[in-house]
């Protein structure tokens, strides 16, 4: 049986990959924050910590990070250090451990300004230009950067650019699981099956978004009116938000497409927009109340 490890294990995605990956993996996750996760309480800006806990590992899952709620609270200077120092230290220590693959969570967040469609929205894919606004979106393309110059026949590196998955209230969520969210459970498997990937690039990247309904030649119109073109591709939704009296949105401004993830690693979001909805009436915490103003 293999030995993966997962860094950042005591957070949502650790938390889900070290559930999934134990059923078929030794499996062992670090992180400060202890959990029922976590089986190594340490630090990964620590060389030697993680030379010692890559000892017989062959696939790195790394999902630590600072991310978007931390920019308030946290210096450009620890966002370097978390993000693309010790990411490039977690490098190192596979190399010389002998780890053959990396599996980064990375963001779609750092396609910063490129999200941003005004007249129409824009069409999201590994394609897309980033142009970030904030240290978080820099860091993360700089780590992606580091993870590229590493990667190599010895060392196999793909990237998991997810696109949003916090909890938040229900009707935003189920419209953003439309075009640009995704559950954190359906982010693992994407993880699982890019290291599981039999044929292989040194290193590749692959956005993880929801199921969208919506076509490229809704953009001009998702900008305008989207509650037009969800009751047209998504009437089900439609019929909820009419059920609960909930406000559509006001402007969609950028769509996620994952067909490239789709095709390359046989992957598909299983929880959509209908599931978010299932899931706040069964009170799982992970979905918020409602919002009662517009967004």
């Amino acid at each position: 049986m293999k030995k993966v490890l997962i860094t950042g294990s005591s957070g949502r995605i650790g938390r889900a990959l070290q559930w999934k990956l134990c059923h078929n993996y030794l499996t062992q996750g670090i992180d400060l924050s202890p959990s029922s996760a976590t089986s190594i309480v340490g630090d990964i800006c620590d060389y030697d910590t993680l030379l010692k806990s890559f000892e017989g590992v062959d696939t790195v899952f790394h999902s630590a990070a600072l991310q978007a709620p931390h920019v308030d609270f946290n210096s450009e200077k620890k966002f370097y250090e978390i993000n693309l120092d010790a990411t490039d230290k977690i490098c190192k220590a596979a190399l010389a451990s002998g780890v053959s693959q990396i599996i980064f969570t990375s963001t779609t967040a750092l396609y910063g300004y490129a999200n941003q469609g005004n007249e129409k929205a824009v069409w999201v894919n590994e394609q897309t230009i980033p142009e970030p606004k904030t240290i978080y979106h820099k860091t993360k393309i700089e780590a992606e950067k580091l993870l590229k110059e590493y990667s190599s026949e010895k060392l196999a590196i793909q990237v998991i650019r997810m696109s949003r998955c916090f909890p938040e209230p229900v009707q935003q969520m189920a419209i953003y699981r439309l075009h640009r969210g995704v559950d954190y459970r359906d982010v693992a498997d994407a993880h699982i099956l890019a290291s599981e990937l039999k044929e292989k690039k040194n290193f590749d990247q692959f956005v993880i978004s929801g199921n969208t309904p919506f076509l490229k030649s809704d953009l001009e119109e998702l900008a305008k009116n989207p509650e037009l073109i969800i009751r047209e591709r998504h009437p089900k939704i439609a019929n909820e938000f009419d059920k609960r009296s909930w406000n559509f949105p006001t402007k969609i401004d950028r769509v996620y497409d994952s067909s490239y993830a789709e095709n390359k690693l046989n992957w598909k979001s299983k929880r959509g927009a209908l599931d978010v909805i299932k899931q706040f009436d069964n009170e799982d915490y992970e979905i918020l109340p409602t919002i009662l103003k517009k967004y």
